[in-house]
């Protein structure tokens, strides 16, 4: 659902607007989260991987670690953007599924999990097959499959998928079938259906849900046009992680609503320090690209070329470089090139706990 944000961000970007809109964001609100020096869960997992790395140095028989330290990879990963710890956890995954021999379905989900990340959906779905397979924790590999066939674009297998979960109260399943819906275009019963989850989260301890679960139904319902109920749960969010991703759904708000491309500009500008992908220096381009900042625009698409060259990058960015290449007609052959190649990666219209091994 990441993605959500920033198809809404990008479109927005060339969205005029006749009237003044009602202003909605208040830098007074979020500056205390722009200005946050140390991010402390950042912290905890890189202490979180250097102990278990020593532990495994000190018993390289205990496979099971290797998982663990995976996991913490690639929760490094999502706090910072660096595909290398998305890499390394790949590797460490795949050394523990060939120790076990493709047998501890924990091992085999993350990583698919992993895959998805990548952009990989089709090894994912042969993982995914497996663990079916073997037949362990069934729900929970349904949940895989669900969300592997929807990237895919093999929507009938996924609704198969999401018709196997049996607890239809379950927050699983409660964001699976919102996200059913909106691949339904039904965006009400998207938000009805998010808002049940929150209502689940809520009842319990797990920060880092609830935290996801009120970013994502922000883009929900920014996508709905709610822009001042979408700030107010960005807000809520920060208030749990500082240095969550919404952030980012703030600035969106900035422009696409008020038209501040200065805030907008700002608030992305100060994220992007501690949160290194491609995509922000695309829609830094776009900014600028709005406001006619020319050599400014092309500053940062060139940045984002750059990083770019970094092969771990594989097909994670293939749609965004679709958006770029078909704006300019000098690359529309490349454009045609990509979209050949992102067709057979990726044939969509749109275009766990894994430290235990019961095996």
């Amino acid at each position: 659902m990441k993605s959500i944000l920033s198809i809404i961000f990008i479109g927005l970007l060339l969205t005029n607007c006749n009237h003044q809109p009602k202003k909605i964001t208040n830098p007074s609100d979020y500056n205390k989260y722009l200005t946050t020096t140390k991010n402390q869960s950042l912290e905890i997992t890189k202490e979180e991987i250097n102990f278990w790395q020593t532990k495994y140095n000190k018993a390289p028989n205990q496979t099971t670690y290797l998982a663990v330290i995976a996991s913490n990879y690639s929760q490094l990963f999502e706090l910072t953007g660096n595909i290398d710890d998305l890499k390394k956890a790949e590797t460490l995954l795949v050394t523990s599924c060939e120790t076990y021999k493709y047998s501890c379905v924990n091992t085999i989900r993350s990583l698919a999990r992993n895959y998805i990340w990548q952009h990989r959906f089709k090894e994912a779905l042969e993982l995914a097959n497996k663990a079916k397979t073997i037949g362990e924790g069934i729900q929970e590999t349904h949940k895989l499959l669900f969300d592997i066939q929807m990237e895919l674009g093999n929507y009938d297998a996924a609704e198969l998928s999401l018709n196997q979960l049996n607890d239809k109260k379950d927050v699983d399943y409660l964001i699976r079938i919102a996200k059913w819906n909106n691949h339904l275009g039904d965006l009400n019963t998207t938000i009805v259906f998010m808002k049940k989850a929150q209502e689940v989260a809520d009842t319990g301890n797990n920060k880092y849900l609830k935290s996801w679960i009120y970013s994502n139904l922000g883009d929900y319902i920014a996508k709905d046009g709610n822009f001042k109920e979408a700030y107010t749960y960005y807000l809520k969010t920060l208030a749990i992680d500082p240095n969550n991703n919404a952030l980012k759904g703030i600035a969106s708000i900035a422009f696409s609503h008020e038209k501040n491309s200065k805030e907008a500009k700002r608030i992305l500008d100060i994220i992007s320090k501690n949160h290194n992908s491609p995509d922000f220096y695309l829609l830094k381009a776009q900014l600028e690209a709005y406001e006619n900042n020319q050599a400014l625009k092309n500053e940062n698409l060139n940045k984002y070329k750059a990083m770019l060259q970094n092969t771990n990058y594989g097909a994670m960015y293939k749609n965004y470089d679709l958006a770029l290449f078909d704006k300019e007609k000098k690359t529309s052959s490349k454009a045609l090139q990509t979209a050949i190649g992102e067709a057979e990666h990726r044939p969509n219209p749109i275009a766990n706990d894994p430290s235990t091994c019961s095996n």
